[in-house]
C-alpha cells in the first residue's frame, strides 16, 4: 500500500471523526428534510421551482460526497459494508441519484427522498440505541401481544353474548365486539359504549373497567417495561464501545483487577519457587 494512499486516507478518516463534519451533515440532512416538505406547496413555490431543483441537485452531490469519504476511510471497503447502518445510509444515498425530471422516475425519486430523513437516525447514536432496542425488544413484547389477543378474544365473546342486542353494530359477532374493545382500550369515547350497555345491564361497567385494568394498565406498562430493560442493555453496550460512562470505567476496573491478580499470582508463584524446604539447611546437608 503505498504511503500517499495511506496519507489520504487517514486524512478522510479524521475528517469522517470531525465533529463539525457530523453536524454539518446533520444540518444539511434537516434541510433536505425542509426541501421535500417545501415541495408540497407546489403552488406557492412556482417561482422558485428551478432554485429547489438545483438546491436538490446539490444536496444529493454532498450526500453522495460523504458516502465516498466514509467508504475512502476504511481500511477495507468491506469493512464500509459490514456495519448495518453504513449500508442503510449507502443504500439511501444510492436511490437519491434518481433524476427528478419530468420522466416516469419523478414520482419514485420523490418518494426515494422522503428517505433521506430516516439518515438522522444513523447520524445521533441516541437515535440509534431506540430503533436498536425498539427492534431487540419486538420478540419480547410478542408474548406480551399474544396474551392481549387472548384476553381480547374472551372479553370480545362475552361481549358479543351479552350485548349484541343491545347495540348490533358494536357487538354483532367476535370479530366487530373485538374492533369495538380496540376502540375501548384506546379510550375513544369508551363512555359512551358503557353507559349505553348499562341502561340493560346495570353491571356491566365491572365489564369495561376490568378490561381497561388488564390492557391500559398491565399490559401497556409490561411493555413499556420491557422497552426500558433493552434500552438499558442498549445503553450500557454503547458506553462499553465508546469507553465512556459508568459501564466502561467498570469494565475498566475489572480488567485491572483482573491484571493485578495475575501480576500477584506471579509474584506468589516465583516467591514459593525460591522458598528452601524445610528440613534442609543452606549448605544443602540435613
Amino acid at each position: 500500500m503505498s504511503t500517499s494512499f495511506v496519507t489520504w486516507r487517514e486524512r478522510f478518516e479524521r475528517l469522517r471523526s470531525n465533529k463539525l463534519f457530523e453536524l454539518t451533515v446533520i444540518g444539511i440532512i434537516v434541510v433536505s428534510a425542509l426541501l421535500i416538505g417545501a415541495k408540497t406547496y407546489e403552488d406557492e413555490i412556482g417561482p422558485f421551482q428551478q432554485w429547489l431543483l438545483m438546491l436538490d441537485v446539490a444536496i444529493t452531490v454532498f450526500f453522495l460526497v460523504e458516502i465516498l469519504i466514509r467508504m475512502a476511510a476504511e481500511r477495507r471497503l468491506r469493512d464500509f459494508f459490514r456495519r448495518g447502518w453504513n449500508v442503510f445510509d449507502f443504500l439511501i444515498v444510492t436511490a437519491s441519484l434518481i433524476p427528478m425530471d419530468d420522466s416516469e422516475m419523478v414520482l419514485l425519486a420523490r418518494l426515494l427522498r422522503i428517505f433521506r430523513v430516516l439518515r438522522l437516525v444513523s447520524m445521533i447514536p441516541e437515535l440509534r440505541m431506540l430503533i436498536a432496542a425498539l427492534f431487540k425488544s419486538i420478540p419480547r413484547m410478542g408474548y406480551v401481544v399474544l396474551l392481549m389477543f387472548i384476553i381480547f378474544y374472551i372479553y370480545g365473546a362475552i361481549g358479543s353474548f351479552l350485548f349484541s342486542d343491545v347495540d348490533e353494530f358494536l357487538w354483532g359477532n367476535i370479530s366487530i365486539s373485538m374492533l369495538t374493545l380496540f376502540r375501548i382500550a384506546t379510550f375513544e369515547d369508551w363512555t359512551d359504549v358503557m353507559y349505553a350497555t348499562q341502561e340493560v345491564y346495570a353491571w356491566s361497567w365491572i365489564y369495561y373497567l376490568t378490561f381497561i385494568f388488564l390492557t391500559a394498565f398491565i399490559f401497556l406498562n409490561m411493555m413499556i417495561g420491557i422497552v426500558l430493560d433493552v434500552m438499558q442493555k442498549e445503553n450500557l453496550a454503547i458506553e462499553l464501545e465508546s469507553g465512556e460512562g459508568e459501564a466502561a470505567e467498570l469494565h475498566g476496573l475489572r480488567d485491572d483487577v483482573r491484571s493485578l491478580r495475575s501480576q500477584l499470582d506471579r509474584m506468589e508463584a516465583s516467591l514459593a519457587s525460591r522458598e528452601v524446604p524445610s528440613g534442609v539447611d543452606k549448605s544443602g546437608q540435613g
